[in-house]
């Protein structure tokens, strides 16, 4: 895999339909009840880091996949979150609940953190460590 990675561009799609069509069908539906700026910004960059990330490999920082057939492995694991993911909008599409709210953080960090893990790619796992904390206390806030 060069610079860019295309089979992070499709995961990131298949992420972000489900999060387009809420945002268009509920328009305050991203509505933060924690008013904490800082680990609101936090999650933001962590968000916008991974999602360029899974899409760009920045040379000298990412090492590739570091054992036989951990190619296949990476697409497998993160297609199987992927399709975890989706059928948590499906199930959890409508109400709010703390278990939505950590089905729907857990998974996109898991695949932000796997994806990283997969490829070495030091700065994802730092940012989806970043986003995955802060999005996850976030999402249970907002629920409760």
């Amino acid at each position: 895999m060069g610079w860019f990675n295309y089979y992070g561009l499709a995961i990131m799609v298949v992420i972000m339909v489900p999060n387009i069509i809420y945002a268009v069908k509920c328009k305050d539906g991203f509505n933060n009840k924690e008013h904490n700026k800082a680990l609101e910004i936090a999650e933001q960059v962590g968000r916008y880091a991974c999602f360029v990330l899974m899409i760009f490999n920045i040379p000298y920082t990412y090492y590739g996949f570091w054992f036989n057939y951990a190619f296949t492995v990476y697409l497998a694991v993160d297609g199987a979150i992927c399709l975890i993911y989706l059928i948590f909008w499906a199930v959890f599409r409508n109400g709010k609940s703390i278990v939505r709210a950590l089905a729907l953080s857990v998974t996109p960090s898991a695949i932000f953190l796997f994806s990283g893990v997969m490829i070495l790619s030091i700065p994802l796992i730092a940012f989806a460590v970043l986003f995955a904390i802060c999005h996850i206390r976030l999402s249970i806030k907002n629920a409760e």
